[in-house]
């Protein structure tokens, strides 16, 4: 993710000696070394070697964007750049420090956030939050840590909610997860300015795997952004994160995330919500790198009145293919659900909106819209949209639409003829197309966002 004031391109490649160091492939060996650097409980280890097993049993996923090009074997599961986390930002290791000060992230944290925490690799080399908020007992912390010190409310939520079983890249997260964020919200505190955490994988073959795991308590409120960043080796790397949120009876929580991994990743991330009684979930995402992304937010509405949103944009250019989209569950009465999804498609690039709505025959009087646009710029782009609708009483009601198309030339004459440069014309429309989207997040973030889509249109 781009944050405030960028000051150079995230892309760039950031040079630092301790990545010689680093050795390829997963094994038993390199499981049990992860739990034991770390120093996990038992049971963490043995859940570790458990998704192991797993992996091994289940395939790839033989639907969606080909993954033959992911060669496993080659990756980094486990790079350990520093022994400590830092409170101060001066105390960051230098190399690591230089990277995140060009990114913004502590311009970001100075102007507008409640707390922030920051990895690097596979390790989180920042954290903190403010103190009125943790006199109010919200716990921000990087799940390693929180392992240690609030073991038993991480043990209760750790992968209840995201099965190692769904699918093989699930299972391996589960095996070598390290760093990522826990956010514990008690009931009743409303927290104004949003958390952030920024994830960076930096070295050629990495493989990065945060787990984000999220309790907002009944009655409490919360704003989460994630951000993540890798610079262009020319060999694939690979990001596989869960994040998992829970949110409680009248609670309200709104996930935000802008990716702009390089375009050497495959961004096969999983992320689910657990939604109680009348409370609800709000997923506002952007992808824009990578070279594959798989990405499916989901919502289970679980009580009566829970509800979700879902609001995505994604932008695939040459030798990108952008598989994203949603899936909610509705397993309570008077639950309801929204899924906005726009698509940018240019110089061959492939967008796919692939979506899943399930009503369950106890979900009486129930209400699920989704809307997917597309826009595709030249004549060789293509975008797809898979929607998969099941009703399973006759109370509940699903509506689906579907647009797509090219630029509307009316539009861009219109501008033209007001002095406005055709290229500039053509990204005034695009940045309305995904505006939707774009005001839904912090005002920095939302402006970066528009001047992605315009780099990318120059690119």
């Amino acid at each position: 993710m781009n944050n405030v004031k960028i000051k150079k391109n995230i892309h760039q490649i950031d040079e630092v000696e301790y990545s010689k160091k680093f050795k390829k492939g997963l094994s038993k060996a390199v499981v049990e070394s992860v739990s034991a650097d770390k120093k996990e409980p038992q049971w963490m280890l043995e859940h570790r070697l458990e998704c192991l097993q797993i992996f091994n049993e289940l395939e790839l996923p033989k639907w969606g964007p080909t993954l033959s090009d992911l060669n496993l074997n080659e990756i980094v599961y486990y790079a350990k750049t520093s022994d400590a986390k830092a409170r101060k930002w001066e105390d960051v290791p230098v190399e690591i420090k230089d990277t995140f000060d060009a990114l913004g992230i502590l311009q970001a944290e100075a102007k507008y956030l409640s707390g922030v925490g920051a990895q690097f690799e596979s390790t989180v080399v920042y954290h903190k939050l403010k103190k009125e908020l943790e006199d109010r007992g919200v716990i921000f912390l990087d799940l390693d840590s929180a392992l240690r010190s609030h073991e038993e409310i991480v043990k209760k939520y750790f992968m209840k909610c995201i099965s190692p079983r769904l699918h093989k890249f699930a299972a391996l997260h589960g095996a070598v997860w390290s760093g990522g964020t826990f956010l514990y919200v008690p009931k009743g505190v409303k927290i104004v300015d949003p958390l952030q955490a920024y994830f960076r994988m930096n070295s050629a073959n990495m493989g990065q795997f945060e787990h984000t795991l999220i309790v907002v308590e009944e009655g409490a409120e919360a704003h989460y952004i994630e951000g993540c960043s890798a610079p262009r080796w020319g060999v694939n790397s690979l990001h596989a994160g869960c994040v998992e949120v829970y949110v409680e009876k009248s609670a309200h929580f709104r996930y935000s995330s802008v990716e702009n991994w390089s375009r050497d990743a495959y961004n096969l991330n999983t992320k689910r919500a657990i939604i109680k009684k009348d409370a609800h979930m709000e997923w506002v995402g952007g992808n824009f790198g990578s070279q594959v992304t798989m990405l499916y937010p989901c919502s289970v509405l679980v009580e009566p009145g829970a509800s979700a949103d879902h609001l995505g944009v994604a932008f695939a250019g040459r030798g990108q293919n952008q598989d994203t989209g949603a899936k909610v569950i509705h397993a309570a009465p008077n639950t309801s659900s929204n899924v906005v999804s726009k698509s940018i498609t240019r110089n061959g690039g492939i967008s796919t909106y692939r979506g899943e709505v399930i009503i369950l025959p106890v979900a009486r009087n129930s209400i699920s819209n989704v809307k997917c646009d597309a826009i595709m710029l030249g004549d060789n782009s293509e975008s797809n949209t898979y929607p998969k609708i099941k009703i399973e009483n006759n109370t509940s009601s699903v509506t689906h639409e579907a647009t797509a198309g090219k630029l509307n030339e009316t539009d861009i004459f219109y501008l033209t003829s007001r002095g406005i440069n055709e290229s500039a014309a053509r990204s005034l429309i695009l940045n309305g197309f995904i505006n939707p989207i774009a005001k839904e997040l912090p005002l920095e973030y939302a402006v970066e966002m528009n001047r992605m889509v315009e780099l990318e249109l120059i690119a």
